[in-house]
């Protein structure tokens, strides 16, 4: 069973944290964030070729998360895999002991290290959902019939808060729901008017949401983030304090403290997913700030 689907139905407010795997098959140093990390949030992602670059595949890292006594989230692309490949992985993923799926489009090749890549897209992020609901009803996308017990999952995927018109986000998100989506894990938010407004739309279609938090590490990765994920727009008050700040990293961590205080004293979300991008060792103190 899923323990993150578990934590979430009893009210407890969840912290999930994004894990980016190496870049080769060396797992000393993922296994060392892992260990850094478990105590402290309830569950961890791991990214599937972020960015569209290269690295070790999100299945193994979970079979390491695993192996440390920790509870993964495998998030999926679309972008690198048919459907044959994506129902396979899946049960391969569910065999190994993974219960919890983050199902996701996927950047486009060109965004990445290989850039000449071929894109695949057989499925974006709705039809990874189906396959995976079609595999926990004991058959795959063809209506072919699985032997054995069929997986189950805690279906996962993503959504954006900033985005304009928020309506049209609510109908893709809805869309993932009625796929199987039951948990959603935002992209990055700055103010919480923001959040605010977001879950007070997204409240009806009765699912988890975990608001994201990217911690700013200097007014240079605020301008990159603003310029790079789209809808996200860092205030220009935030920058000011990143200016200002003898050590901007540290005033990152306390500015990324304050949103998670705020949306949990407030109500509003079912807990809070960190993305660290890089700076995993950097969570364990956020933490001690809330």
């Amino acid at each position: 069973m899923s323990q993150l689907k578990d934590l979430l139905e009893r009210g407890k407010f969840v912290i999930t944290a994004e894990v980016g795997p190496p870049k080769g098959a060396d797992l000393r140093e993922f296994k060392d964030i892992v260990r850094l990390l478990k105590g402290g949030v309830d569950a961890l992602n791991v990214t599937d070729g972020q960015g569209a670059s290269m690295k070790l595949s999100s299945l193994a890292g979970c079979v390491a998360i695993l192996q440390e006594g920790a509870e993964p989230v495998m998030q999926m692309t679309g972008r690198d895999r048919n459907r044959i490949a994506i129902q396979s992985e899946l049960l391969g993923a569910y065999a190994l002991g993974v219960r919890n799926l983050l199902a996701i489009t996927g950047d486009y090749p060109t965004l990445g290290d290989n850039p000449s890549a071929k894109p695949v897209y057989d499925l974006d992020s709705v039809g990874i959902l189906l396959a995976a609901s079609s595999l926990m009803e004991g058959r795959d996308l063809a209506g072919n019939p699985l032997k054995g017990e069929p997986p189950s999952f805690y279906l996962g995927a993503t959504v954006n808060p900033n985005f304009e018109p928020l309506e049209i986000e609510l109908i893709k998100m809805e869309k993932k729901i009625h796929a199987g989506a039951r948990f959603f894990q935002t992209q990055a938010v700055y103010q919480i008017d923001i959040a605010d407004r977001f879950m007070k739309e997204a409240s009806r279609l009765n699912v988890k949401i975990l608001i994201g938090i990217i911690p700013l590490r200097s007014v240079r990765s605020a301008h990159f983030v603003s310029k790079m994920i789209p809808g996200v727009k860092v205030p220009q008050g935030l920058i000011h304090r990143l200016e200002s700040a003898p050590d901007p990293k540290l005033e990152g961590l306390r500015i990324a403290a304050e949103l998670i205080r705020k949306v949990r004293e407030h109500g509003l979300a079912h807990g809070i997913h960190i993305m660290a991008i890089g700076a995993e060792r950097s969570i364990p103190l956020l933490l001690d700030m809330l």
